[in-house]
């Protein structure tokens, strides 16, 4: 497979570009905005936010932050997104087989 970007010649199966880093592969982002249950800091709106758009949840939380504290924008819309986004939904263990007895 060769890579949209710069035209070298990278792995079938590769996600990424190993020579300029772009994304090549046929990953899909998350399909709803949702809040997750894990690798939240507060709320897990950054990180929902970050999954949707696929991106590093660092650079939503610098964003966020930085737009809370030049406009106050930030400070608003962190809380309403928190009640408006919903929470990722409990993965349930799977259903135990039942063991078929054996006859003694």
């Amino acid at each position: 497979m060769y890579c949209n970007y710069c035209g070298k010649v990278i792995q079938d199966d590769a996600n990424h570009c190993a020579y300029c880093g772009k994304r090549v592969g046929g990953v899909i982002a998350r399909q709803r905005l949702v809040r997750p249950r894990a690798g939240r800091k507060i709320a897990g709106v950054c990180a929902g936010v970050a999954e949707y758009f696929d991106v590093d949840v660092t650079i939503v939380r610098v964003v966020w932050l930085v737009t809370a504290v030049m406009t106050g924008i930030g400070l608003l819309s962190y809380p309403i997104a928190w009640i408006i986004m919903p929470e990722e939904p409990l993965a349930l263990p799977a259903p135990i087989a039942a063991q078929p007895a054996h006859p003694l």
